[in-house]
């Protein structure tokens, strides 16, 4: 969804209450509340792209699920 900003993106996810996973194009689900998963995932995205044009995540929280989707709607 266009993610221009990955340090606020992660500060989003940093303050939901539950699980949140990114699914890799090879089906693998990493745990994004990791800072190690947040480093490996979003650098080597980062590292070919000025920004991150899709990604699938799946928030286990109804309430992170709001907060997130709001973000990426409003930036």
């Amino acid at each position: 969804m266009n993610i221009q900003n990955p340090e606020d993106f992660l500060k989003v996810i940093d303050s939901c209450k539950g699980q949140v996973e990114l699914i890799t194009a090879d089906g693998d689900r990493l745990n994004l509340k990791s800072k190690l998963c947040q480093l490996v995932s979003l650098s080597s995205i980062f590292a070919s792209a000025a920004s991150i044009p899709e990604l699938e995540i799946i928030a286990h929280e109804a309430e992170d699920s709001r907060k997130i989707m709001d973000y990426l709607m409003r930036g």
